[in-house]
């Protein structure tokens, strides 16, 4: 079972296995179409599309961050019919270091599904080993997928703000660039700054130039000299909305340091309310 991180040589070697279900996240902010046109003109082998927007999110609110997390019942039954039931090995990949496929990896383990990993390196890893690629849609088994979501992995906006008013205690990491962290710039959100109290660690540093992730050592010594001595289960990840702070959970499990919880609503939903107090600076 991988329930972190998988080679392409494993991946490659489990192409035809019936058990293993492959799913393509490639997605662009930018862009809400880039992914799935990228998906149609070419694909890692039997791989299943999954887009941000439409199955890893749920529907806006007035009150709600950019990406809120989808319907349990919706994304189960999404699941089923990609072919993803009790005991299948799921493997999630992006073209972005993971930055999408993550997202995919947290919302099944919070589903239950531990059997889920992310493609180290991943489409673009995967090309450069000049492993298979397809153009066809595959045919797929429906599966019955059935999962309980566990609360205690994710935290309101109602639980962050007590942390940041001192009535909680908790480290409250911000994996977003240093410039949006600080309110320098905010080329996504309405409001610029940071929860008051969070410490910024990007998450683009989880990984090497070539988009594969640090070795667990490095890792844990990154995120431990973040923590300050916190212990991780104290710890909360956020980002602009949820998504991205995903990984840096991912890269905490690699490093062996479990039990972080993820602010599920994030930068875009804290500043729906003006009450919520914001910061800025380093």
């Amino acid at each position: 079972m991988f329930d972190t991180l998988v080679t392409t040589r494993m991946l490659a070697e489990h192409l035809s296995d019936p058990g293993w279900v492959i799913v393509d996240c490639r997605f662009s902010l930018a862009d809400a179409a880039a992914g799935e046109r990228a998906y149609g003109e070419g694909h890692i082998p039997s791989a299943r599309y999954f887009h941000l927007e439409r199955d890893l999110s749920g529907p806006l609110t007035p009150w709600s961050g950019r990406h809120p997390l989808p319907e349990p019942e919706n994304l189960m039954e999404k699941l089923g019919r990609m072919g993803v039931g009790q005991g299948t090995q799921l493997v999630a990949y992006d073209d972005a270091g993971g930055a999408f496929a993550a997202r995919l990896w947290w919302l099944a383990r919070w589903l239950g599904h531990s059997q889920t990993a992310v493609l180290d390196g991943g489409w673009k890893h995967w090309q450069t080993q000049g492993r298979p690629v397809s153009v066809e849609s595959p045919a797929v088994t429906p599966r019955a997928f059935s999962g309980r979501p566990a609360s205690g992995l994710w935290l309101t906006s109602d639980a962050i703000l007590d942390i940041a008013r001192g009535r909680e205690t908790a480290r409250l990491l911000d994996v977003r660039a240093p410039a949006r962290f600080r309110g320098e710039a905010e080329p996504i959100d309405p409001v610029a700054g940071h929860v008051p109290g969070a410490v910024n660690l990007p998450y683009e540093g989880n990984v090497t130039h070539d988009g594969r992730f640090h070795s667990p050592q490095v890792l844990r010594r990154r995120f431990e000299q973040a923590l300050g001595g916190w212990p991780p289960a104290q710890t909360v990840c956020m980002c602009g909305s949820g998504v991205t702070a995903c990984h840096s959970l991912l890269a905490m499990e690699v490093a062996g340091l479990k039990g972080a919880r993820l602010y599920a609503g994030s930068w875009s939903e804290w500043i729906r309310d003006p009450v919520r107090p914001v910061a800025t600076g380093a």
